[in-house]
């Protein structure tokens, strides 16, 4: 099998190589910036719709770490000859991490996603197994196919690998579906269950760009391709992860705005969507005879001083 078929193994013209470093800066920037924004907002939820947060946080830290190691790589992995960048052993480290990121990441996106939606209890924790194990397997079976078998050369392991990862990808497919449709039911909230769907359907198209990269893997020879794979796969990460991420914050949002006017749960602040005030603060309140029996306490450990 000809080695040209593995992306890292394509030599660069100047203009291509800027581009590349271009794209991977501007991701691993805007992954950042949402995790720090994700940190600094986890209080304007309740605690039903935090774990959403958490996994948003924990997507896009994992994912800027990633594209870190990712420019790293790509710094070392090619050496300017002339008027190209020529690869060397490091450059296959330019992709693989790509993978890494994603074993983790695709998984804790569906954790994301079932955070705001209306499954509860077994019912939820059933579809969020699924849901981990179907997203692990899509990746992990890809990247055998992709970057193990003979370094990414072998096209038969290529599409055998691709095939075996896509049926896992249906599978995914199936639980967006499922879980956009019944949280358009069962919400009450037409903002909270139109956003929901806006947010599925993202996350369908978003993770079509994968496969299609993986494909050109096959066939797609010389520096102008493998400058658009890499170009895509950054624009489909900021959009799968920081986009989907703030639609996944909104519904948060928005369902914890609506617990808290129905006195279902509390939030110390009042609660705002784009400068649109959706609930008051509310404290929790604290049970009389705890109150008492503190204050009880106190007053005889002071007489029991004095």
């Amino acid at each position: 099998m000809s080695d040209a078929l593995a992306p890292w193994n394509a030599s660069l013209t100047l203009a291509e190589h800027s581009i590349i470093a271009y794209a991977l800066s501007v991701a691993g920037l805007a992954l950042f910036a949402f995790f720090v924004k994700s940190l600094v907002s986890t209080n304007e939820v309740t605690g039903r719709y935090r774990t959403g947060v958490y996994a948003g946080m924990c997507i896009t830290g994992i994912a800027f770490l990633s594209y870190v190691l990712l420019v790293v790589e790509f710094a070392m992995g090619y050496e300017r000859k002339g008027d190209l960048w020529v690869p060397n052993a490091n450059a296959i480290l330019s992709w693989a991490p790509r993978y890494f990121d994603w074993t983790v990441t695709v998984p804790l996106l569906v954790i994301e996603l079932l955070a705001v939606a209306t499954l509860a209890g077994a019912a939820a924790r059933r579809l969020r197994a699924v849901g981990i194990a179907a997203a692990f397997l899509m990746i992990s079976t890809g990247f055998i196919g992709g970057v193990v078998v003979d370094s990414g050369t072998n096209t038969g392991a290529l599409w055998l690998w691709g095939v075996i990862s896509g049926v896992f990808m249906v599978v995914l497919y199936v639980l967006v579906v499922y879980v956009v449709v019944k949280g358009r039911r069962d919400l009450a909230d037409t903002e909270a269950a139109a956003t929901l769907r806006n947010a599925g359907i993202l996350l369908i198209i978003t993770w079509m760009a994968y496969p299609i990269v993986f494909g050109l893997q096959g066939w797609g020879h010389g520096g102008a391709v493998i400058t658009w794979m890499q170009v895509v796969l950054s624009a489909a990460d900021i959009v799968a992860k920081v986009g989907f991420g703030s639609m996944i914050h909104k519904i948060a949002k928005i369902r914890s705005a609506v617990d808290v006017r129905d006195g279902v749960d509390t939030l110390p602040e009042a609660l705002w969507i784009s400068s649109e005030k959706r609930s008051e603060g509310v404290l929790p309140q604290v049970a009389p005879h705890t109150a008492a029996t503190g204050q009880g306490t106190g007053t005889g450990e002071r007489l029991g001083r004095h």
